[in-house]
């Protein structure tokens, strides 16, 4: 089996939910296994630190999980338009990956959660694409071949998968968006199942 990395920080449950969405689709092509990763909090006071196992939910990401993966579906919550703090500040932290290529010509794909329709899921998705590329990575998004991104009353973007939360934060996804966050998932592992055989 061939791991894809499915890295994401999740505040609410909503990115976890996309994250749950992306991993069935990966785990649906034959051969590929999706390896859920998150990244701790990042505290205003800097005498704080996160434990060394997360309480809940998956471990947190590590150098050899860059290294080993062919493939990253990358999730954040949006904050103002761009990824949140804890996921910026693993990214700023990848030097040595970046150095050693660990990224370089694997496909990635990104997916966010926002608090309302306009609340910036694009340019979120956006600015989870920039440090991808500069690692090298072939970004992928959704096609128009998919209906429910022309159809759906909730989030989806061509860009990648999304869900609108409301203002309270519900992490419970539209049918739509989680047959999205699935296709993206699908589309990825293929990907990176064909690229492994062309290698």
């Amino acid at each position: 089996m061939a791991d894809i990395l499915v890295l994401y920080y999740s505040h609410r449950g909503s990115v976890a939910a996309l994250a749950r969405q992306v991993a069935r689709g990966i785990e649906s092509v034959p051969g590929m296994s999706a390896r859920l990763r998150t990244v701790p909090k990042v505290s205003p006071v800097s005498e704080a630190s996160a434990p060394a196992i997360p309480d809940d939910g998956p471990p947190y990401v590590e150098p050899t999980d860059l290294a080993d993966c062919v493939g990253l579906a990358l999730g954040s919550p949006t904050r103002f338009g761009n990824m949140a703090a804890p996921m910026k500040y693993f990214w700023d932290g990848t030097i040595p990956a970046w150095t050693q290529g660990h990224l370089e010509g694997k496909p990635a794909a990104v997916f966010t959660s926002t608090g309302s329709q306009h609340g910036g899921q694009e340019t979120t998705l956006l600015s989870m694409m920039l440090p991808l590329f500069h690692h090298g990575m072939l970004l992928l998004g959704l096609p128009y071949s998919a209906p429910e991104l022309s159809a759906t009353p909730a989030g989806g973007t061509p860009y990648g998968a999304s869900h609108v939360a409301g203002s309270g934060g519900d992490p419970s996804l539209h049918p739509d968006e989680a047959r999205l966050a699935f296709i993206l998932g699908q589309r990825l592992a293929n990907t990176a199942s064909l690229l492994a055989l062309k290698a």
